[in-house]
């Protein structure tokens, strides 16, 4: 049985300031939890009989480590300590990366993605999934973005938060610190079209909030400004896109420039 003090902790965790002091965050269904059992280290499961006898033998490989409470449980006591409506047959309690020096370097050798105040946790965690989709490994975002470790944005991620880092930092201090010669690109109603711009390999590529865009302050130190267009162009249509779809068709073409180049 999961004990009252278990589920009160798993509970607490659905807010900021508890996974903040604990750092500790929740993950549930067996695709999600199998995903990041090797990137975050692991002290918590819970688990139905199927799901643990069929993980019998590799479990322990699965965990990387022998100190990781393992609890079989029922469908009741999974319900009872689930954070979801329709709970799956496993819940994990993981650890927080540790915080790390922002890798202000890597934007000059590789493709990343600037995150400016995007607030909603699910358009989060599918940015991050995306990201997987297109092999970047690094998001830089402002510290008014959702929270990674957000059970909401976590499972959106579907385990991509297991290959691509994020990274909490002012975009501002970001941008100013780069040389002058590395990319940064933003999506704006004004910019050019981004199928006749040139793209490049590298740089960042920023994209805003759901409601207010890329804010004043970050928008003054992009060098490179980009347009999605509707079609036809000039017919009437949405005022925008959603942020998560925006940066699909952003890094979509990036990486298709990179393919045929």
């Amino acid at each position: 049985m999961i004990s009252k003090n278990r589920i009160k902790l798993i509970r607490s965790l659905e807010q900021k300031k508890h996974r903040k002091e604990s750092l500790l965050f929740i993950a549930e269904g067996h695709k999600l939890v199998e995903d990041l059992l090797p990137a975050f280290e692991c002290i918590y499961i819970a688990a139905r009989k199927e799901w643990l006898d069929s993980r019998a033998l590799d479990l322990k490989l699965l965990t990387g480590n022998d100190t990781t409470e393992i609890q079989e449980v029922s469908d009741n006591e999974l319900r009872k300590a689930s954070l979801q409506k329709n709970p799956q047959d496993i819940l994990a309690i993981f650890r927080q990366r540790p915080e790390t020096a922002d890798p202000y370097h890597l934007l000059k050798e590789q493709l990343c993605i600037g995150l400016d105040g995007v607030q909603d946790p699910g358009n989060l965690g599918t940015i991050i999934r995306i990201a997987d989709w297109f092999g970047i490994e690094h998001i830089f975002c402002s510290p008014d973005t959702a929270d990674l470790y957000n059970p909401k944005t976590v499972q959106a991620t579907m385990g991509a938060m297991a290959r691509v880092h994020v990274h909490y930092t002012p975009l501002t201090d970001l941008l100013q610190s780069v040389e002058k010669e590395v990319p940064i690109y933003g999506t704006f109603l004004d910019g050019k079209d981004i199928y006749t711009s040139e793209l490049s390999s590298n740089g960042l590529i920023v994209m805003g909030n759901e409601g207010n865009g890329i804010s004043p302050d970050t928008a003054s130190l992009i060098n490179r400004r980009l347009f999605i267009p509707n079609f036809p162009a000039g017919r009437s249509t949405s005022e925008s896109l959603n942020v998560a779809v925006a940066t699909a068709i952003t890094c979509a073409e990036f990486r298709r420039r990179d393919s045929i180049s």
